[in-house]
């Protein structure tokens, strides 16, 4: 019965980080460019009473062993990149990626980071930004006087520059692309890191095999499913009842043990 406190605990542990992951999604469930999340589990080790196949007696063996299960652990916490709605804005420095790819960005560090969020803006030195104030890369300046800013699906972007009456091309957005996306380091702020598990990034312009292409005046929502999750909720909070239940069962059968007289 001490086995089993034990068990349903880690059963409880479990259950309360399904739920912060869950709490996550949908806190940024309206995020644009959020990825959510999803917990995976794993059972523990089990204690052997029996082996399997051992004998039972000099021509027979035991078809099945005695393995008791003690609890659950978390296993890992992945990020789903599926693509998310795409929503109409009518910002010309608003862009969407559709289909694979991260813009990329310069950290204040100098390192790179990588986003789906494409809420772009411009700075005082007419700089393309993040909503952070960062850089994206590689780097893209308006010139004053710009306007009519035109951002085509393979990453041009043009403009017309004072008086003129044709466009300008003044630069082009590339994107990242990883051998696995789930092996990046969210960090906030719509941000990923590279990590050895997620592989060296692979840039390109947008359009070429392997990338997506880009959407003005689009930004990318998140791919939160409100419905999914309130029903992961539902089921998690069942469990983690479920759980303290075992554990509040277990301390009823060693009263009644301890009553025993």
């Amino acid at each position: 019965m001490i086995r089993s406190l034990w068990t349903g605990t880690t059963g409880m542990h479990g259950q309360q980080l399904n739920i912060d992951v869950i709490a996550n999604n949908l806190a940024n469930v309206s995020t644009t460019g959020f990825k959510k999340s999803k917990a995976d589990f794993q059972d523990l080790l089990y204690q052997t009473m029996k082996v399997p196949g051992s004998q039972t007696s000099p021509d027979t063996e035991s078809p099945t062993g005695i393995l008791i299960g003690l609890g659950v652990r978390p296993a890992a916490v992945t990020k789903i990149f599926t693509q998310g709605d795409l929503i109409l804005t009518e910002n010309e420095l608003d862009v969407a990626i559709e289909g694979n790819g991260f813009f990329q960005v310069e950290m204040p560090d100098g390192n790179t980071a990588y986003t789906r969020a494409g809420a772009l803006k411009r700075d005082s030195e007419g700089r393309i930004v993040t909503s952070e104030g960062y850089p994206i890369l590689p780097a893209l300046t308006i010139p004053d006087g710009a306007n009519e800013i035109s951002i085509a699906e393979t990453g041009e972007v043009s403009a017309v520059i004072g008086d003129d009456t044709e466009p300008t091309e003044i630069g082009t957005i590339e994107l990242a692309i990883f051998t696995n996306n789930a092996g990046l380091s969210a960090i906030g702020r719509n941000l990923f890191l590279e990590t050895a598990a997620s592989g060296t990034a692979t840039t390109g312009v947008p359009g070429e095999e392997g990338f997506g292409t880009l959407i003005q005046t689009y930004l990318e929502g998140s791919n939160v499913n409100i419905v999914e999750e309130v029903a992961n909720m539902i089921t998690t909070q069942r469990a983690y009842e479920i759980n303290s239940k075992t554990i509040q069962t277990s301390d009823e059968m060693m009263q009644t043990t301890n009553q025993l007289i």
